[in-house]
């Protein structure tokens, strides 16, 4: 197996539990006219978007697209569940400001043109533990690469974790990378979450369970 397959190959599970009938409605005719085209991502307009990469559930992206109506997001996530749950919340809420990458968030992160994104978000990616899967990793120098390669000058990569060997491992790769850079200047910037924060679900979880999550803000350069 290449290199170069592992770093396309897309782990995770596409599918989960059978969606209930509307979240399979929903699926089928909201998703369609939300749906980005990596062929015209549709950021022509000069105004920066956000991105979350990986949304999980949605909550966090719905709440952020609630605080800023006049901001354009987007959200990629292959898992079809999270997806359906993030068209729950923006029927439930009438958002018209989010749009949905329903697959690799890396394909997403080719086509969109250089410095298009004032944010790009990553929360509680998988973190794959051990060893022999390390490489599945997202933060890697290919991905951080197209980050910076996305993001405006003085753009915002934030990414958190309740696995501390991955949040080690963050901090490694964006310093090798170059590019990012770290910003905090006390214990207190990655102890408290950024401006703005929702709680989701894992994150409750996760506390619940005795992991402290962290919090790593980066700019690029």
């Amino acid at each position: 197996m290449t290199d170069d397959f592992v770093r396309h190959r897309l782990y995770g599970r596409r599918k989960g539990k059978a969606l209930r009938s509307r979240q399979a409605g929903l699926v089928e005719t909201l998703l369609p006219g939300l749906r980005v085209d990596l062929n015209d991502p549709g950021l022509s307009d000069t105004a920066p978007a956000r991105l979350e990469i990986g949304f999980g559930g949605g909550e966090h992206l719905a709440h952020r697209a609630a605080l800023d109506p006049d901001v354009r997001f987007l959200g990629a996530e292959s898992f079809i569940n999270g997806t359906a749950k993030l068209l729950a919340l923006i029927a439930g809420r009438s958002l018209t400001n989010i749009r949905i990458h329903d697959g690799d968030a890396r394909a997403l992160l080719e086509a969109l043109p250089a410095a298009s994104l004032d944010t790009v978000y990553l929360l509680y990616p998988d973190p794959w533990p051990k060893h022999r899967h390390l490489r599945r990793r997202f933060v890697n120098q290919d991905n951080l690469a197209s980050i910076q390669r996305v993001l405006i000058p003085g753009g915002h990569f934030l990414f958190a974790s309740d696995i501390a060997s991955y949040v080690a491992w963050t901090l490694l790769e964006t310093h090798r990378h170059g590019g990012l850079a770290w910003t905090a200047t006390s214990a207190a910037d990655w102890r408290q979450p950024p401006p703005g924060w929702i709680e989701t679900r894992y994150e409750a979880k996760a506390r619940r369970e005795g992991r402290t999550p962290c919090y790593l803000s980066f700019i690029r350069r």
